[in-house]
């Protein structure tokens, strides 16, 4: 299937085999999973109904270290879905060189249709089904789509009342008051605009003069917007599930920041429902006109961010795109066929597995504070993001330069399974 997330992360790696230097007996067994759990999760709601929910934790490489990967609550989650996010996550940790294997979870429900008794129950009973399998030196979750800190609270107390202690560190992405780190929230999406920054120095183009589209303004799409609307850059356009808000002027960022984080939809904000305070009354900004997700993907800008799930750039989609360059801050947006399509036209494309690490960069960060039992300040955790993200895309521009390799995702994916296939090599085989 074209549209199964699994065989395109398959295929990204076949893609990049004959340029990696991996044995192809390694390679083959790089492409499944160790091991997927299914769960079945009844869950007694506030409103006195019974529900059976059903999850998944897929742990797919341990080679390199403790397994890591979010948690996802969304009507679409499937097995599939869960292996290859496990997949991508473990090319995403080798890439930035963490000690970690990749994992991810989920969790079939709609969260909106939950109140937050339901989602706190909903929760402890999942962490209950997999705790079996996780643990501070097993498997590390954290939060993703539709979970947050919060969620991440209700795991950790779960795991640790069945302990019998508290386990901060068998979950990342806490809020501060029980272990997490200063940066969390945000690291996603400051990756992003960092490694957007990064890709226009390479290109020797001003960050300035650049026009952005970020399709999604959840948490990843709207702190990338911020961070590059800080530093300059003109983001013209950005979504929600409601539908699009797009100016080629540039949007008021921090209204729309604003709007969004009390509860509001893009939709109302174009409509001028919320609109008019003190930063949009400002003569600086125009009213912003609707469009729809489908259309942000296609319009004449400099950058386009896809940043809420995966597969929206495809075949039938991708010869409408007029973006100089795409940053994928979501897992897998594009597909193989649309990614063929946009190397033949020199489109740059930064891959998932680099552009989106920030996430598990700062949660590896919040993973050593819990160990050591020490907590570092804001500026530590960032400084430290922004180094190893810059480092993970200069070795990987050095390998697309020096190799002469098709697109940036090969010149990623081969240090990724380099990586990873030299540390099942040096373990060997057990028994």
């Amino acid at each position: 299937m074209a549209d199964d997330p699994f065989e395109n992360m398959l295929a990204q790696m076949d893609r990049a085999e004959e340029y990696a230097d991996v044995d192809h007996g390694v390679f083959e067994r790089l492409k499944h999973p160790e091991r997927t759990l299914k769960v079945t999760l009844p869950v007694e709601l506030e409103s006195g109904e019974v529900e059976v929910f059903e999850g998944y934790r897929c742990q797919f490489d341990s080679a390199r270290g403790p397994f890591k990967g979010g948690v996802r609550f969304h009507p679409t989650v499937t097995q599939r879905e869960v292996e290859a996010l496990a997949g991508w996550m473990t090319w995403k940790t080798a890439l930035v060189d963490l000690p970690y294997g990749g994992a991810k979870g989920g969790v079939i429900c709609e969260p909106k249709d939950l109140t937050e008794r339901d989602l706190e129950r909903l929760t402890r009973r999942y962490t209950e089904g997999i705790r079996r399998m996780i643990g501070p030196e097993i498997d590390v979750p954290a939060p993703d789509m539709n979970t947050n800190p919060q969620t991440m609270a209700w795991m950790m107390d779960t795991y640790s009342m069945y302990e019998g202690y508290s386990v901060p560190q068998v979950v990342t992405g806490k809020p501060l008051e029980i272990g997490g780190t200063p940066g969390r929230v945000e690291a996603t999406g400051r990756g992003v605009s960092l490694v957007t920054e990064r890709l226009f120095e390479y290109l020797d183009r001003d960050l300035s003069d650049t026009t952005i589209a970020i399709q999604g303004f959840g948490n990843v799409g709207s702190n990338a917007a911020r961070l590059l609307d800080e530093g300059g850059a003109n983001v013209v356009a950005t979504s929600d599930v409601s539908g699009a808000a797009y100016d080629p002027n540039g949007l008021d960022v921090a209204a729309l920041g604003a709007h969004v984080d009390a509860g509001g939809l893009v939709e109302e904000y174009v409509a001028g429902e919320i609109r008019g305070g003190a930063s949009t009354a400002d003569s600086r900004w125009d009213d912003p006109d609707q469009i729809t997700n489908a259309e942000l993907l296609t319009l004449d800008v400099d950058v386009l961010i896809p940043a809420a799930v995966e597969g929206v750039i495809t075949a039938d989609n991708v010869d409408d795109l007029r973006a100089s360059a795409v940053v994928e801050a979501a897992n897998g947006p594009t597909t193989v066929a649309a990614d063929k399509a946009l190397t033949e036209r020199d489109i740059q494309v930064v891959p998932d597995i680099l552009a989106n690490a920030g996430g598990v960069i700062v949660s590896y960060l919040e993973w050593v504070q819990n160990a050591q039992e020490f907590s570092w300040p804001l500026e530590t955790v960032n400084a430290e993001l922004e180094r190893r993200i810059g480092s993970a895309f200069d070795k990987t521009v050095e390998q697309y330069d020096t190799k002469e390799l098709p697109d940036l995702r090969t010149a990623a994916y081969t240090l990724a399974l380099e990586r990873t296939a030299k540390a099942h090599e040096y373990r060997g085989l057990f028994p």
